[in-house]
């Protein structure tokens, strides 16, 4: 079974995805006119008044928070240990590649999210890559089928490599029988996951930042302590992408295959850029200024954090250490904590520990929130279903403690690639549409107005909305 899933995984990752990521990529940053380097300036504007409760939704910041709660789990850890142990510090670099690239893709799918969100019974926004599938592009089929994959992602898998690298962790550092650090975080995700999406929202727009500067800040003051090496360490970095420290081997093309691989893999595992995932929060904001590329910019932000910041903070750990990375094959969560305790002392081991709970936890209750909004697509949503993603989730996270890691990680990277190709094609087909979201955002900054989506100038899209989301509010 190892080896299935990998052969399956090195066909998608090896000659599908990358190309596809890559293309993805510049062809939204082209279509929307280099939106990650433009306007990434809006971000305070897209959050604006953000903090005050939204009639109808979730706030931007909260959205946010949320996100960054989703998307910053195992990969930011173990998955960049992974990709510095088999692709060579190089693939940091491409880790960075795949962010900077990854902001279009994010900005178009979350805008999309935002344009053809509705209402449920209860007034809350829903909405995601299976709604404009639907309504986008008239293929409610192509939604099911999407639906279906996040379920067995974010329902199943992905909760089982965030329970497995924690509970690794926790072993590592304190001795934890992973047993019993299964038991204790079933208990607590099963006591979070009952709890309303706006409370969820409320907990993560505290929780979210405070784990990402206490991990970025202990990187940033390794670093300068560190200050001498980092310049060469910069330098390694970029050397290794492209193979010149190997050139004399002649192993050029596999270094930069396997540093080229690796980064953009555990780049979109990490900040899910393009994979559909972030969409299914990212409707249920009520955008300010209200306008669908608001939101859009601001989950563009959320790439940003999770892959330049966040990953770096652990690449920075693991390669300042000087540990050999080849030691390790497929625990990465142990080589950061060894790599930490290398430079801290050995409460480094439990500091990184103390941190993966934290990110996995939070990555849990993200997975389910996505996993639960897909239900509402699929008009599955009563409540004996709900409760029975509830029980799932608690005993995948039982299961994840236990499970041997690479089968995990290889799960994992099969029912992503499947996720995000079906996503892709969708926002390809999209992106016209796309197109007409940026272009009309940028117009009205440009006029130095406060933008307003006006669906009724757009009547082909005017017809695809749900009645009554995007009725023009007053300008301030």
């Amino acid at each position: 079974m190892p080896d299935f899933l990998s052969f399956i995984g090195e066909i998608l990752w090896g000659s599908v995805m990358i190309y596809l990521l890559l293309g993805c990529g510049v062809w939204f940053t082209w279509r929307t006119g280099y939106v990650q380097f433009r306007y990434i300036r809006q971000f305070g504007k897209s959050l604006k008044g953000s903090l005050t409760p939204q009639k109808g939704g979730l706030t931007s910041f909260q959205v946010l928070c949320v996100s960054l709660a989703a998307r910053v789990g195992s990969g930011n850890l173990a998955g960049v240990a992974i990709a510095i142990t088999v692709g060579g510090p190089g693939a940091v670099f491409w880790m960075w590649v795949s962010a900077f690239i990854g902001m279009a893709s994010s900005f178009a799918e979350s805008s999309l999210a935002q344009l053809y969100k509705e209402k449920d019974e209860s007034g809350q926004y829903r909405g995601g890559p299976a709604w404009y599938m639907a309504r986008g592009l008239g293929m409610r089929w192509m939604g099911v089928v999407f639906s279906i994959f996040l379920l067995l992602a974010y329902g199943l898998i992905f909760n089982t490599v965030q329970a497995n690298s924690m509970a690794r962790a926790l072993e590592f550092a304190f001795d934890t029988p992973k047993l019993v650090t299964g038991l204790i975080a079933a208990l607590v995700i099963i006591l979070l996951i009952t709890r309303s999406l706006k409370s969820i929202a409320r907990m993560m727009q505290w929780v979210a930042p405070l784990m990402s500067l206490l991990w970025v800040g202990a990187s940033l003051l390794i670093s300068l302590w560190h200050a001498v090496e980092v310049p060469a360490l910069l330098e390694m970095i970029v050397r290794s992408a492209f193979g010149w420290q190997e050139a004399a081997s002649g192993a050029v093309g596999y270094t930069i295959s396997q540093a080229l691989t690796n980064g953009f893999q555990r780049g979109m595992f990490s900040n899910e850029a393009g994979m559909g995932s972030t969409p299914n929060i990212a409707a249920a904001a009520s955008s300010w200024p209200p306008h669908p590329a608001a939101q859009g910019i601001v989950q563009m932000i959320g790439v940003f954090i999770d892959t330049i910041i966040i990953c770096s903070a652990s690449a920075m750990v693991v390669l300042l250490s000087g540990h050999d990375t080849e030691i390790v094959t497929h625990s990465g969560i142990h080589l950061i904590q060894q790599s930490m305790s290398l430079l801290v002392g050995s409460w480094g081991a439990g500091f990184v520990a103390f941190i993966m709970v934290l990110f996995a936890l939070s990555s849990i209750v993200g997975n389910y929130l996505y996993a639960k909004n897909n239900l509402y697509f699929l008009r599955l949503h009563t409540r004996s279903n709900v409760w029975i993603l509830r029980i799932v989730t608690v005993l995948m996270v039982l299961a994840g403690s236990l499970l041997s890691l690479p089968v995990v990680w290889q799960l994992a990277d099969v029912i992503m690639a499947l996720m995000a190709i079906t996503n892709m094609t969708a926002l390809l087909l999209l992106s016209p549409v796309v197109r007409i979201i940026a272009r009309d955002y940028l117009r009205q900054r440009k006029l130095g107005v406060q933008p307003v989506f006006t669906a009724r100038y757009y009547p082909d899209i005017e017809q695809q909305l749900a009645p009554g989301t995007w009725d023009e509010p007053p300008r301030e």
